[in-house]
């Protein structure tokens, strides 16, 4: 089959599988119809992306776009991409069949299925490409489906679709969000990141001459550029990753993300959207190889901001969920954290050497760690909406009573947990047993801070998720309703969800390249990290809610105010810009077209005019003072030169 075909209905069949609804939106009986075609063209993709994944070799596909300027369209089918090909279609099949169930009957149905597909399209444009202006293409295509998605209930009349406590207000600020507003606080935030990231694009194209990711002398383009160079580039770059990953201090559009559905919100967290930027970090790092460049000036500044700005995140992200009860945002908090991890891990690649199959063992733990976090967030995710439909609240609760109605989103919340915290021999045990690994090499290296914020990240995170399972099948208060009816669809796609996490336990123990993970599995600082992560998982298990520390957990809750950041702060900023720009502008404008400019050439053109007088004698006595005027100066300067 001719590889372009295969390419163009990979990226093509979820968007025109969606159309047929997005076109009958005025005709319920149909889009109520409708939806199964959607969810098929996503599986079109999944078959697409396996047979990639199995059939082709691991090459760089071109076709010529803009060949004026060097540009063409290129896929790449690496080790990378073809691995989070079918992470991306899988989950987003998954997700799409519990949507069946979960969006029936709404009544944005045509907007939600059109723009889930589109955002599903282009997270495996992000994926496959390796030419960085068709990735910034997939990359815009994110953003534009992310708004439409968070900001689908844009009616605002719904609580249930709101985060934070209704109608609280801290100081000034109110404490609750609506759709509309997540929407907007989503894109506003990924597009300051995205132009940044575009001006570094246009510079490397400048310098380097190619876009192409794998073909670029990543060493001699920042040689050539220098140490300033290469800092601004990669940190304008790494701006727009960031953002979209939602890392310190780019964090809050993620929580209040959580208005949209939530389908849409386990699309997000896992294998697109936030993902992307980490994956693409990973893929810029795969290409880089900065291990391989450590005399390159700037370069180890630039890897040390993005180590620690993710593990600043990540820890971040674990104490603002420790104090939440909101079920989605606490999850969200959660991604964050992990997102945090995988840029730590996949910057320490600049401090490690070590080599399994031509591959950086920080890169694979950091990309291993993302496929891990992708089934297991977005399965307590699944298991979070339907606990919603359930429970009509958006906050934590649920008794063992309520917990044994729920046999199977309980059994699911209990694996996704356990195998996402690191606890053994679970499955991420043994990539979390290699990252503290990478970590306890670079405490040697370079500096032991990275290992401490790792190790206490990690136990405050088995902590938060336990406290989760707890307070929502265990320990929490006894739910006011509980409608347990249908959701049988919703049961299938988190139980799918949920099962890829054993698949990934067999290929860590069945591919040599994750052989290193095995073996760090058995450190003794991998076995005591392991040890405290299941101690923290039990206590929380038993004591999910700690009254003496409810001011604390209230403070962690509130985002640690960070919520004024982004809507009291950097407004009024903005605003006194804005006023500054508008005095300029109406100055400028009072300048050139009101007053002064305008009224120069009217005196200009009135005396002009008062000479117009159509007599000869008046027109020959101006021209003889203009000739007198004109001898006299040449006069001057003639006796002065």
């Amino acid at each position: 089959m001719n590889e372009w075909i295969l390419f163009l209905i990979l990226f093509l069949a979820p968007i025109i599988s969606s159309v047929p609804i997005a076109l009958a939106y005025k005709h319920k009986e149909w889009t109520d119809k409708l939806p199964p075609l959607s969810v098929l063209g996503i599986f079109i993709s999944v078959l697409v992306s396996l047979y990639i994944f199995f059939c082709l070799p691991d090459k760089a596909y071109s076709y010529p776009w803009i060949p004026e300027l060097g540009i063409n369209f290129v896929i790449i089918t690496d080790y990378l991409s073809k691995y989070m090909g079918v992470v991306t279609a899988l989950i987003a099949f998954f997700i799409a069949i519990y949507g069946l169930d979960y969006m029936k009957g709404d009544y944005r149905l045509p907007w939600y299925w059109f723009f889930f597909n589109l955002f599903t399209a282009s997270m495996l444009l992000v994926v496959y490409s390796d030419n960085l202006f068709l990735l910034f293409v997939g990359w815009e295509g994110l953003g534009a489906a992310s708004w439409g998605l968070i900001g689908h209930w844009y009616r605002d009349d719904d609580e249930l679709t709101y985060v934070g406590t209704m109608n609280r207000k801290v100081g000034p600020l109110n404490f609750f969000w609506p759709p509309s507003a997540g929407g907007w606080r989503a894109i506003s935030t990924i597009r300051f990141g995205d132009v940044p990231m575009f001006i570094a694009i246009a510079a490397i194209w400048l310098f380097a001459g190619n876009l192409n990711i794998s073909e670029i002398g990543w060493g001699a383009l920042f040689g050539k550029v220098g140490f300033a160079g290469t800092l601004i580039i990669f940190l304008l770059f790494l701006t727009g990753l960031l953002t979209k990953s939602a890392q310190v201090p780019f964090s809050e559009w993620l929580m209040t993300a959580m208005t949209g559905p939530t389908t849409v919100s386990a699309l997000l967290h896992s294998a697109t959207m936030v993902a992307a930027g980490a994956y693409v970090f990973m893929r810029m790092t795969w290409y880089i190889q900065p291990w391989n460049l450590n005399n390159v000036p700037g370069l180890e500044l630039a890897y040390t901001i993005a180590l620690f700005i993710g593990l600043i995140s990540g820890l971040y992200g674990a104490l603002a969920a420790s104090g939440m009860l909101e079920r989605k945002v606490l999850l969200a908090a959660t991604t964050m954290s992990s997102l945090g991890l995988m840029f730590g891990a996949t910057a320490a690649s600049y401090w490690i050497h070590a080599e399994v199959n031509g591959m950086n063992i920080a890169v694979l733990v950091g990309f291993w760690y993302l496929a891990i976090h992708a089934f297991a967030k977005a399965s307590l995710f699944l298991v979070s909406g339907h606990l919603i439909h359930v429970t009509h609240t958006r906050f934590s609760v649920g008794d063992l009573e309520f917990g044994k109605k729920m046999k199977i989103g309980f059994a699911t919340t209990i694996i996704a947990t356990t195998f996402l915290v690191g606890i053994p021999p679970l499955t991420a045990y043994w990539v979390k047993s290699a990252m503290d690994h990478v970590m306890e090499h670079l405490a040697i290296e370079y500096s032991i801070a990275p290992l401490i914020l790792l190790l206490v990240t990690s136990i405050l995170y088995s902590g938060v998720l336990a406290k989760f399972m707890s307070t929502n099948f265990i320990k929490g208060e006894k739910p006011h309703e509980a409608h347990l009816e249908g959701g049988g669809l919703m049961k299938a796609g988190y139980v799918m969800m949920v099962s890829m996490l054993f698949v990934i336990f067999g290929l860590i123990f069945t591919q040599t390249e994750l052989a290193g993970f095995v073996h760090a599995g058995f450190e003794p600082l991998s076995i005591a990290v392991g040890t405290a992560a299941l101690a923290a998982y039990g206590f929380a298990v038993y004591k999910p809610r700690i009254a003496s520390l409810q001011k604390l957990g209230t403070f962690f809750s509130d985002r640690m105010y960070f919520p004024y950041l982004n809507d009291y702060l950097c407004p009024k900023i903005g605003f006194f810009f804005s006023r500054i720009c508008d005095y300029v502008s109406r100055g400028l404008d009072g300048f050139c077209n009101i007053w002064v400019m305008p009224g120069l050439f009217r005196r200009i053109s009135e005396s002009i005019r008062s000479i117009q007088t159509g007599e000869l004698s008046k027109y020959v006595r101006i021209v003889l003072g203009v000739v007198m005027a004109v001898l006299i100066l040449v006069s001057i300067g003639g006796v002065w030169l």
